[in-house]
């Protein structure tokens, strides 16, 4: 079973979920995601995180912050922006691959199973939880047809490797038609909102109560 740190403390998951989290910009929903992940780092659950966003060693440093000294063998990143900026040349290692862009999405699901593969089989971690950040940096890539038909496949991988996965997307950049499309794919929803004072509103949608 997963936990979903102070978002909903109480709620036990069953493995293979996947979990939305969906909200305006600078609401704190990446920050949720994250504390999700390192709530699982710290009671030794494996984390791959697959970032469209930063690089993956900006990715690792924010990780390290929350989770402190963290297993190197517990920690993937899959790193879709690096190579596209074309930065000198990138190698995988045993904690960082790289796919060419967010466009690449068979790049993308590759790296993924290659992290669960090498987690299951040859690192020992049974339970692991992976964040995609963001769904909208997909879309802004490649229409909703191809991102909706890639999380199909993602989500699937998630459920048949009883992992637990967590996605962010940025509600406001997409219109009600595609986020209630891509919202099928999900088990639960978060919704973070803009509070009255620095803490976020939370509302949890398909959760065990």
């Amino acid at each position: 079973m997963y936990d979903l740190a102070d978002v909903r403390p109480d709620t036990e998951i069953d493995p293979g979920t996947n979990v939305l989290v969906a909200g305006p910009p600078l609401t704190g929903k990446r920050q949720i995601a994250l504390d999700i992940l390192a709530s699982g780092a710290q009671r030794g659950d494996g984390t791959i995180i697959v970032t469209t966003k930063d690089s993956a060693d900006k990715v690792l440093s924010e990780f390290t912050s929350i989770v402190g000294d963290v297993d190197d063998a517990s920690v993937g990143i899959v790193d879709c922006v690096t190579k596209q900026r074309g930065i000198g040349s990138v190698e995988d290692d045993p904690r960082i691959k790289y796919a060419s862009s967010p466009v690449d999405m068979t790049g993308i699901g590759i790296k993924l199973s290659e992290f669960l593969q090498e987690f299951y089989e040859v690192r020992g971690l049974t339970q692991n939880r992976i964040m995609l950040h963001s769904v909208s940096t997909l879309l802004m890539y490649s229409n909703l047809q191809t991102v909706f038909r890639f999380l199909h496949v993602f989500t699937g991988r998630i459920q048949s490797a009883d992992a637990l996965g967590v996605y962010v997307i940025d509600s406001t950049a997409h219109d009600d038609q595609t986020m209630n499309t891509l919202k099928q794919l999900f088990d639960a929803v978060i919704e973070v909102e803009e509070g009255d004072g620095s803490e976020p509103n939370i509302r949890t949608a398909g959760f065990p109560s």
